[in-house]
């Protein structure tokens, strides 16, 4: 196995800019050129573990889905377990359920109800963070079992678009492994 050293303009190379998708006028920063480079993802996960190796993880929670291709690895790298965050009706047994507000109209995420419990210490993992609606709505989610989100980590953030300031003003903090600016 290649343990690559953590060079951020490395993996910022293999993200690739996809010009107006979804619709016409966004450039969509597309993470699967950079997870399908086994250096590129080794990187973007051993930055992870480096955040937060020191902390007391009980749970990684990835918002879905590719926040299930980072949480899983780095839960494993933590030593803790995984919980996936998902949208509504994928997961089977009794679920929490957490909507937010979108563009134009509102969306929902769901946990199993059991998937963590008062007291534990959650990690909550996707992608990239835009507006920071879904990462708040997973916050919520811990929230309301009692659990603590102990951040809300990042490959990319979008500065512009203000996320981090809606997460943090809920008093969870944020970390992201790249910046943007795409204007």
């Amino acid at each position: 196995m290649i343990t690559a050293e953590i060079d951020k303009e490395y993996v910022k190379e293999h993200v690739r800019i996809v010009p107006d998708f979804p619709k016409k006028g966004i450039q969509f920063l597309d993470i699967t050129t950079a997870v399908k480079d086994n250096k590129a993802m080794q990187m973007m996960i051993n930055w992870l573990y480096e955040q937060f190796k020191n902390k007391k993880i009980d749970y990684v929670a990835g918002i879905e889905s590719r926040g299930f291709i980072f949480g899983a690895a780095l839960a494993y790298k933590l030593n803790c377990g995984f919980v996936p965050i998902r949208k509504p009706n994928k997961l089977p047994a009794k679920t929490i359920k957490e909507s937010y507000s979108l563009e134009y109209g509102t969306d929902t995420i769901e946990m199993h109800e059991d998937a963590v419990k008062a007291g534990d210490k959650v990690l909550i993992i996707d992608d990239l963070l835009a507006t920071g609606g879904t990462a708040v709505a997973a916050c919520n989610l811990i929230k309301k079992v009692g659990a603590e989100p102990v951040a809300v980590s990042f490959i990319i953030e979008l500065d512009p678009l203000k996320g981090r300031e809606k997460i943090e003003s809920t008093g969870v903090k944020v970390v992201s492994m790249l910046n943007y600016d795409l204007d």
